[in-house]
């Protein structure tokens, strides 16, 4: 599998670019925004795009999926349930950053244990609330790579300010959930660089 992570919005948030290097199928992870940069990455690349998948309902990690799910033609995965209320929310929230961001509809929704399969790659799927009500998180064992959205962070966590957002079950999403799935396991966070959840078990100042 191929990944490339590419900064969107004035927030640099990274959008995960997954390719199966024996289908050339290719899925993008929180299309937040810069729909145009990223179907000409796409085109660049030569890879077939089958899917979106929203960690969560945020505008910078979900204010691009619409469109391109109409420009594609392939479907919206993610996040949980309970994030519904934020994708619907997208446009007052984009406007604060002069943004246009549409409100999406997902076409399949996500819970803890859910597989999302493209070309010969598995996702699995975690619920991990705290940042918001309905954060996912998709791990590909395989792979050892981890995609938090803004989940946990180098050195830091997700905020918890937001609304429906809770301190103590972020640190439960991060404890319970995904610390467990290994050490070496590496992560692509929402915003900033790469981290392993073993560095971030050991050293991370907003959980020890």
């Amino acid at each position: 599998m191929k990944l490339e992570i590419i900064p969107v919005t004035p927030l640099q948030q990274n959008c995960s670019l997954l390719t199966c290097e024996v289908t050339n199928e290719a899925v993008l992870v929180d299309p937040g925004g810069d729909a145009e940069m990223l179907k000409s990455r796409v085109a660049e690349l030569q890879v077939k795009p089958v899917k979106l998948l929203l960690t969560h309902g945020h505008f910078d990690h979900a204010g691009a999926a619409a469109e391109l799910a109409e420009f594609w033609g392939i479907p919206v995965i993610g996040p949980h349930q309970e994030d519904e209320f934020l994708l619907e929310s997208i446009p007052e929230w984009s406007a604060q950053y002069q943004l246009d961001g549409r409100s999406v509809t997902p076409d399949q929704l996500l819970n803890q244990g859910d597989v999302v399969q493209f070309g010969e790659q598995s996702l699995d799927v975690h619920h991990c609330p705290g940042h918001t009500p309905g954060h996912v998180v998709f791990v590909h064992t395989e792979a050892r790579l981890a995609f938090v959205g803004d989940v946990l962070f180098q050195g830091s966590i997700g905020r918890s300010d937001f609304p429906r957002g809770d301190h103590q079950q972020l640190l439960d999403s991060i404890n319970n959930k995904l610390f467990p799935l290994g050490d070496d396991i590496e992560f692509v966070p929402g915003h900033g660089p790469i981290s392993t959840f073993g560095e971030e078990r050991r050293s991370n100042p907003f959980i020890n």
